[in-house]
Formats: structure tokens, sequence, C-alpha cells
């Protein structure tokens, strides 16, 4: 196991000498950086403080921030909005192709796979002379292919699909940073979801919403439109401080030549047992679709306490009442129902449902289509953009007396 410690070796002329060790910028600075959706940037802000990051600075497409080795394996286990968290080896000047290829070839490859191990390549360029994402990425890898051809005479290979490391170029106005996915894959991809329905949302998007509903438990939550249930998941999650990403096997972080096995199983350790238990009848959810029922039953399954909340095959419009709740819900909207369902009607309904049945609660809806917020007979106490996923939805909250 890698404890964290390492040396390079080099034979030359009958003796063996030790090279300097070579510093890459995140174990220079404790520096890393956080993918984020521009939407929810300034609480992933608040998320990467509370989980011990410092020295945070927004940038285009995400968020630069230091953190102690402990701390950065701990954001990487708990975080819920974030994309990815990236461990920055070099940054340099790139104007032409050569730049690239060059800066790439300087690694010490073989700190991070054998020619026995696959990599891929994950690339973006903007606002820079090298214009193409493909080809900037292509250049990492004919480095990173001649960097072992030129020891060994063999190369590793690319698999885009499961590979042991994947490599991050980013090239921002002719600035390049050369990182390693220290997450090993998107953060929004939990483990939890066994079953699906038509378009679901994605998990940093439901866990936003929770996040920005203030839920913590004092008042029942309840979603009437649960789908398969990746708000009540995510929501779940949160209260009983289950870590986001406790189902993962593997992290990139792992695949770093100074990973320390020992404080990460202390880490993880020390986060599982802080999972608390969640009360019978805190949470609840229905839906009109038997489908999306068995699927939610099915996802709640795998989680702590899943078996705790309460799920019913119901169309929200039959609900009795619902009262003194927190309300969270992202109905079907024209992607999931279908353009030839009466979506006007729908909203009204919806908003008759809420003013009518729904006394003393707080609901926040998120529409993935804001063009029907007008359509719900309410008026929002505020709305906030939400884009995420490849969706550009609006979350509404309203305080129903």
């Amino acid at each position: 196991m890698n404890t964290g410690k390492r040396s390079i070796l080099q034979k030359g002329r009958g003796r063996t000498r030790k090279l300097a060790k070579l510093e890459y910028v995140y174990e220079k600075n404790s520096q890393y950086f956080a993918q984020v959706a521009e939407s929810v940037k300034d609480i992933a802000v608040t998320e990467i403080k509370e989980l011990g990051g410092y020295g945070l600075k927004q940038v285009f497409r995400g968020i630069w921030f230091k953190a102690s080795k402990e701390d950065f394996y701990r954001i990487n286990y708990h975080a819920r909005l974030l994309s990815r968290v990236l461990a920055p080896l070099v940054t340099f000047e790139c104007i032409e192709k050569d730049d690239l290829y060059k800066a790439a070839k300087k690694i010490r490859w073989e700190e991070f796979l054998t020619i026995d191990q696959t990599f891929s390549i994950m690339a973006n360029v903007s606002e820079s002379d090298i214009t193409h994402s493909n080809f900037a990425g292509l250049r990492v890898k004919d480095a990173i292919a001649d960097y072992f051809r030129d020891r060994s005479n063999k190369r590793p290979s690319v698999d885009s699909k499961n590979p042991w490391i994947t490599i991050n170029l980013h090239i921002h106005q002719n600035i390049a940073t050369i990182s390693v996915d220290a997450s090993g894959g998107p953060l929004h991809k939990r483990g939890y979801r066994e079953e699906s329905v038509s378009a679901p949302m994605q998990e940093t998007i439901a866990a936003a919403i929770v996040r920005l509903s203030g839920w913590d438990g004092s008042k029942k939550l309840y979603d009437p439109m649960c789908g398969s249930g990746t708000l009540l998941c995510e929501a779940l999650m949160r209260y009983c401080r289950i870590p986001a990403q406790i189902f993962r096997s593997e992290f990139g972080f792992e695949r770093l030549p100074d990973f320390d096995g020992p404080l990460w199983e202390r880490v993880k350790v020390a986060a599982n047992e802080d999972i608390k238990p969640l009360p019978e009848q805190m949470m609840a959810g229905s839906d009109i679709s038997q489908v999306s029922v068995n699927a939610v039953k099915t996802n709640l399954m795998g989680l702590h306490f899943g078996g705790n909340i309460h799920i019913d095959l119901m169309d929200f419009k039959e609900i009795p009442s619902i009262e003194d709740s927190v309300i969270i819900t992202n109905p079907p909207y024209g992607i999931r129902m279908g353009r030839d369902q009466d979506m006007n009607q729908f909203y009204k309904d919806l908003g008759t449902f809420l003013k009518d049945r729904c006394k003393n609660c707080t609901a926040y809806v998120y529409f993935g289509e804001p063009r029907f917020i007008k359509k719900v007979p309410l008026s929002p106490s505020w709305k906030r953009p939400l884009k995420i996923g490849g969706l550009d939805g609006k979350l509404a909250k309203y305080e129903l007396y």
C-alpha cells in the first residue's frame, strides 16, 4: 500500500542515484480544483468550507480551494454538490501544440500508472490559441504514450469507459493545467440508483434543492411526485449524515503518488461512525405511477434507514391533506410527460392542491421548464435558477398558510 512516501531512483555509470523529488502543484500548495455547476457555486463554497477547505477562489467552471490531505479525502467522500475534484499536477503557458506536448512529457508518469494499466483523457479548451479540446487531449495522450515508449518500448492503453486513472486537461486563456481526476469519475453517481424512470433528476441538483430548502428534520418532509426517489434519497443521506460516496469502491486520489492509505481508512471510519438514524414517519412520498413507486422503493432499500420512508401509490390530487410539513418535489414536465399532456391544467391543479390542502407547509418546487411557474396560481416567495445536468430549471419556494 502506498503510504505517502516515494523515491525515484535512476541508474547511471554503474551507480544508482536518487533524483530530486518532483513536487506537483497540489503538493506544493495543498491546492485542488472542484468542478461545480455555476448555479450552485455559492452553496458549494459553503459546503467545501464545512468540510475543511479554505482559501477558496471562484473561477470559470469551478472553485480553487486548499485543504489538508485529510480534508481533501473528506471532501471527496462527503461533497454532495461537486461534479469532480481535481488534483493539479502542472500549470503552464500553452500557446501551441508543442507547449502542451513538452510539458505533459516532463511529468513522471510512472508515479501514476504502469504500462499494464489504462488511462483516459478529459480535455476542455476555452478562449485560447488551441481551440479544439479533442486535439489538445490527443497531444497529452501522445506525450504519455511516448514517455513510456521511450523508456520501455511499450505503452499503456487508453480506456475511456473504465480507466485505471483519468487525466484532466484544462486550457483557458492560454494557461493549461494538467490534473488527476481525484474523484475517479463524476461525483453525482452515488451508487444507490438501481431503478430509474424517464428523465431522472441528477443527484447533485436534488442535493442542491434539499440544501436550499433548509430542511433539518424539525418538520416532516413529503414528496407527492417522487418519481424514482432522488430527492428523498438525497434528503435521507443529508439528514442521516451518510457520506455522498459511501458506495464508491475506488477514488482517483488513490492513484496519487503520495496517497496515504491508513489516513484514508481513518477518514472513512470516522465518517461512517457519524451516521445517525432516521426516525420513522419523518419522511414520506407518493407517485401516480406504479413503475415509479417500485423504483423508489428499490432505491431506498439499498440506503441506510430507507425502510423508514413510507411510499404510496397515489395521484397528488387524491392526497387528503399535508399539514405542518416541508414539501419538496420535482413535478413531471414536458420531457417526462409527453407534449400531448395539458401541462397548463396540470400546474393549475398543482397550485390548487398546494393552496387548499397543504396548510402550514412550505413547498419547494423544481420546474424543469420555468415557463410553467406562471401557470401555478400561487405567488412564490422566491425563485432561483438551477442549471445542472442538462436542465435549465428554476426552484420556487411557496409559503402556504
